[in-house]
């Protein structure tokens, strides 16, 4: 498989950080994004950020802007959806997707996710981490396991029948890539590699985290 395109989904609205978009907060010598995209750059054919609203507050970034095409809003498979669209215009197979608001994901995340799906006839593969002893159970669990849903290898396929199950309700990850044999490629590494930013104690810890990698 070719490498893929990327989406950064920062569609989300942000409510525990007051609204706008955590993106743009600061971090290090830019912002979360900056972050977010220097990470990502290396690994992938081309980049576009999943958002709503008025696409102008991107404009530093020179990155085409995809909002969705959803009413309401359905969540990250809403910005998978315009991903998908969006790839399948640049003649993509697939695309990846990170979260806007997780700075500090694997170098690696896209060799890893496109390794797990090697057999697959649509590689769809979620990131996911072992859960710790005592950990609470999270509804992404499986088998020990917490999964990433905003960090995936998407095949542009099936963006049809994502587009029907969003229409028919569908909100929840998971639930839609089991029905297409979707598969976890599971990162053990220490540092929270999925660490993201929620809340203004999440962005202090950020600066923490990325002053003590410095």
């Amino acid at each position: 498989m070719r490498r893929p395109l990327a989406v950064i989904l920062a569609g989300g609205q942000a409510t525990r950080m007051g609204g706008g978009d955590k993106g743009l907060l600061p971090l290090g010598q830019g912002t979360i994004l900056d972050q977010v995209i220097a990470r990502l750059r290396p690994q992938v054919a081309g980049m576009a950020l999943n958002a709503n609203g008025d696409p102008r507050r991107f404009d530093r970034f020179a990155l085409p802007v995809l909002p969705d095409t959803v009413e309401g809003f359905a969540g990250p498979l809403a910005g998978v959806l315009a991903g998908l669209d969006w790839a399948a215009r640049e003649g993509a197979e697939a695309i990846v997707t990170v979260a806007a608001d997780t700075p500090f994901f694997p170098t690696d995340l896209v060799a890893r996710l496109s390794a797990q799906a090697e057999g697959q006839v649509h590689p769809l593969v979620l990131a996911a981490t072992p859960r710790a002893p005592g950990e609470e159970t999270k509804s992404m669990s499986v088998a020990g396991l917490i999964r990433h849903p905003t960090f995936g290898l998407w095949p542009v396929a099936l963006r049809h029948d994502l587009r029907a199950a969003l229409e028919h309700g569908l909100r929840k990850v998971v639930l839609w890539t089991a029905q297409h044999d979707g598969r976890e490629a599971v990162f053990a590494m220490a540092g929270e590699p999925f660490f993201n930013v929620n809340t203004p104690a999440d962005l202090e810890r950020a600066r923490e985290m990325l002053a003590a990698r410095a």
